[in-house]
């Protein structure tokens, strides 16, 4: 169970400093106005942010997500391998089960670092910045609204959260079985990358337009009045003004962040796993054959 939990951080500083970037990209795209848009895409929105604000730009809310995600992972990866344990026998359905456990109990870590994290990638860069970080974003929100305000978004976030992590592991599960990520086989860590990678990708595809929503109720306020009342009227001003695709916006940023954010996590647990258990005992030599090799231990329930 520790060792779940400590992968699970790692797993959580590795996805966060490949992504972030992305991050922000995505949530810009999707926040900003459909009668004066900034940006024209995911590559003009990345070339914008450097060009005005520097590479540090699209590193913006890292503090949040960085001391968020860590606890979060080492939550997801610690709450889904133990509810495979309680449920007894490990099955597709079982995966499903336990990754959306996960998903729903993060979302009490999950909601209010992504509602400072989206206020910190939003606010104006120099002296004009509203919040100095993570936790100053936090307070000042509480103050105000107190602690409706900090969980913003909480409903929504439930509604991504726990199909999606069902899915993540559900595919994952079914991606390393299928390409046979035993340990100790050929290519195993590759393999690992490939399914971590396209874990990612389905679990954000299966409740990608409940991320807009949220994104847009978090940011709701920022640059001007409030203008949504709840999650349902957030959607439905949403398609009025923009139809459909409003529901698609950012999505090539997220998923070109999905796969090497999710390929790093699960390979980075994969190998604390690996080094914290050390080598597998190796059976007697018979004849005076060489013993095999330490195999590469993988993430206990995965």
């Amino acid at each position: 169970m520790a060792l779940d939990f400590l992968a699970g951080c790692a797993g959580g500083v590795a996805g966060v400093l490949v992504g972030h970037p992305f991050d922000t990209v995505k949530v810009r795209l999707q926040v900003q106005s459909a009668e004066k848009p900034r940006y024209r895409g995911t590559l003009h929105c990345f070339q914008s942010i450097i060009k005005q604000e520097s590479v540090l730009g699209l590193y913006k809310g890292l503090g949040s997500p960085l001391m968020g995600l860590t606890f979060i992972n080492a939550l997801v990866f610690g709450v889904q391998g133990n509810t495979l344990r309680v449920l007894g026998h490990d099955s597709p359905l079982h995966q499903f089960v336990a990754g959306a456990a996960a998903g729903a109990i993060q979302c009490v870590i999950c909601c209010p670092m992504e509602l400072a994290k989206t206020r910190l990638q939003l606010q104006a860069a120099g002296p004009a910045r509203a919040y100095r970080g993570s936790l100053d974003c936090l307070a000042q929100i509480y103050r105000r609204e107190g602690l409706r305000g900090v969980n913003r978004g909480m409903v929504s976030t439930l509604l991504r959260e726990t199909p999606s992590f069902g899915v993540y592991f559900l595919t994952y599960d079914a991606l390393t079985r299928a390409l046979g990520c035993e340990p100790g086989a050929r290519l195993l860590v590759p393999k690992l990358l490939l399914a971590g990678g396209t874990a990612g990708i389905a679990s954000w595809l299966s409740t990608y337009p409940v991320d807009v929503v949220k994104s847009r109720l978090q940011a709701d306020g920022v640059q001007g009045a409030p203008r949504y009342r709840g999650l349902l009227d957030c959607a439905r001003q949403s398609y009025a003004a923009e139809g459909w695709r409003v529901f698609t916006r950012g999505l090539a940023s997220t998923l070109l962040r999905a796969f090497p954010v999710n390929a790093a996590t699960f390979a980075t647990v994969t190998a604390v796993l690996g080094c914290a258990r050390g080598p597998a005992p190796a059976p007697a030599p018979e004849h005076d054959e060489a013993a095999p090799g330490p195999a590469l231990a993988q993430p206990s329930g995965l």
